[in-house]
């Protein structure tokens, strides 16, 4: 067996898991060529990153911070997006979410293309949106 066979297709989509979103960009999302702006993925993983942190809040969360985000390989137009988040530290106030993304492409071809990973923390917020802390799990 080769070192190849051993490991996951880092390309496939997450086995087991549930996408947070999925998404697909429109020709409004995109430059003249077709590439669909940065901005715009940002704002999906910002709201696929907020699911997750809002359930385990209890409530609103505010983004305080963009750690890490990494765009792997570009996105088309006509792209199907899934948008995984998972997270991975809760402290007093904030939760930190690390999100993946993965563009299914040439669906007829059933080629997944890993896009984007990100690490986002929110900040859970009151009323005044004023920080909080996070309810214990229960």
């Amino acid at each position: 067996m080769t070192e190849q066979n051993n490991t996951i297709n880092p390309n496939a989509l997450p086995n087991g898991k549930m996408p947070q979103l999925r998404v697909m960009p429109m020709p409004s999302d995109a430059n003249v060529y077709g590439d669909v702006f940065g901005g715009w993925i940002m704002a999906q993983v910002d709201i696929a990153g907020s699911l997750p942190a809002t359930r385990r809040a209890n409530g609103r969360v505010a983004t305080i911070a963009v750690n890490s985000f990494i765009f792997k390989n570009p996105v088309f137009v006509g792209d199907l997006l899934s948008i995984y988040a998972e997270i991975v530290k809760v402290g007093n106030t904030s939760i930190t979410v690390n999100v993946e993304v993965y563009a299914e492409r040439n669906r007829l071809q059933a080629e997944t293309v890993k896009v984007t990973e990100a690490t986002l923390t929110y900040v859970a917020t009151d009323s005044s949106r004023k920080p909080r802390q996070i309810p214990p799990m229960r």
